[in-house]
């Protein structure tokens, strides 16, 4: 063998060498888990869903399949308003919910998603990002033995569907409605009747008679339940659920087993998960409220004593809790604080631009 050929296969040789020994070194610096995650929501509810399988392929993308997400829908592993529950008792690993779900646990569940009369989309986001308030819920999250990050979020939601017209607060007396968690609990305060009924049993219970009204999410997904067909009044706003955010909740204990790295690629996916939710439903709710429309739907402001009467009753409950509940009034205190500063500044330059360019909407200029 001359020189030459004996360098260039011993070079070669070297690097195949060195290939081999550095792979294993590669794939032991990059851990592999694969999580289950538990949704609150079906399939069907393909936004709110939707959420969730977003933010788990761009984890398992960003970490090349080192942390492995695999989504269920409620039901299939755990039942949607189980999720929180089995994710803090170690059963899973992550589930995608909405903690106001959770509220009859602590109510200070409800703040990581809304209160009635809350902020708005982008100041919860303004409020969470840059306002320490992801910080002050995982103060509370942790001794749930639970990880939050915000991952979603529907934006300002309809205020249901009604058998018949509300004019004023009397309206509201005896009124049994579809509304759960802590807006049923301030609702309750105007005289209406509040019922825990499931998503595929609100239809037949509107048809019926057995409740009088019922609320749900916003045009896209009520479209699909057909409500204007048995309940024609659709009113707005949904003053329960200025800005419900959605959140990816991880066991404590799984999420403080991560690397940083994974921690961090893991929040980011939530985060670009959240922005990608409300553009959905921005643009998915115009063509669905014009479609209920055309359909018979008759869209109805709520009365502005209705409105001012939910707002006294909603600063009331607060107060109650917060007597007894010092963390709750703490982040609720944070999140008032914010949202105070926040209209001063809406009312201005966004506020008077928006009402111009709807005006040149309703003359038909644009």
């Amino acid at each position: 063998m001359d020189r030459r050929s004996f360098l260039t296969k011993a070079a070669l040789g070297g690097a195949a060498g060195s290939a081999a020994l550095a792979a294993p070194a590669i794939a032991q610096s990059a851990p592999q888990f694969t999580w289950r995650v538990t949704s609150s929501f079906p399939k069907a509810l393909d936004t709110i869903f939707g959420a969730a399988e977003t933010m788990a392929k761009y984890v398992n993308e960003m970490t090349d399949g080192g942390l492995t997400l695999q989504v269920f829908p409620a039901g299939e592993l755990v039942p949607g308003l189980e999720a929180a529950d089995a994710v803090s008792s170690g059963t899973i690993e992550v589930c995608h919910t909405a903690s106001y779900y959770f509220w009859g646990k602590d109510p200070t569940y409800a703040l990581g998603t809304t209160v009635p009369f809350g902020m708005n989309y982008r100041q919860m986001n303004a409020w969470l990002y840059y306002g320490g308030g992801i910080d002050q819920l995982n103060e509370f999250f942790h001794t749930q033995n639970l990880h939050y990050m915000p991952c979603g979020n529907t934006g300002a939601q309809m205020g249901g569907w009604y058998r018949k017209e509300i004019n004023s607060v009397a309206d509201l007396q005896g009124l049994k409605m579809r509304i759960g968690g802590l807006a049923g609990k301030i609702i309750e305060k105007l005289g209406v009747v509040p019922q825990q009924i499931a998503g595929g049993d609100i239809y037949p219970s509107l048809e019926k008679g057995t409740i009088d009204a019922a609320e749900w999410v916003g045009p896209y997904d009520d479209e699909k339940l057909g409500f204007y067909k048995v309940a024609p009044y659709y009113y707005y706003p949904g003053w329960w659920e200025g800005a419900p955010t959605l959140s990816t909740m991880v066991n404590l204990e799984k999420w403080n087993e991560l690397p940083a790295h994974y921690q961090s690629v893991m929040a980011t996916a939530c985060e670009a998960a959240n922005s990608n939710m409300m553009a959905s439903y921005d643009w998915k709710n115009p063509n669905a409220l014009r479609s209920l429309v055309a359909n018979g739907a008759q869209l109805r402001p709520f009365p502005q004593d209705v409105m001012s009467a939910a707002f006294d009753a909603a600063q009331a409950t607060y107060e109650e809790i917060g007597a007894t509940n010092p963390m709750f009034k703490k982040i609720l205190d944070s999140q008032n604080a914010f949202r105070r500063d926040a209209y001063l500044w809406a009312q201005l330059s966004e506020y008077n631009y928006d009402v111009f360019m709807m005006s040149q909407q309703q003359a038909g200029k644009l």
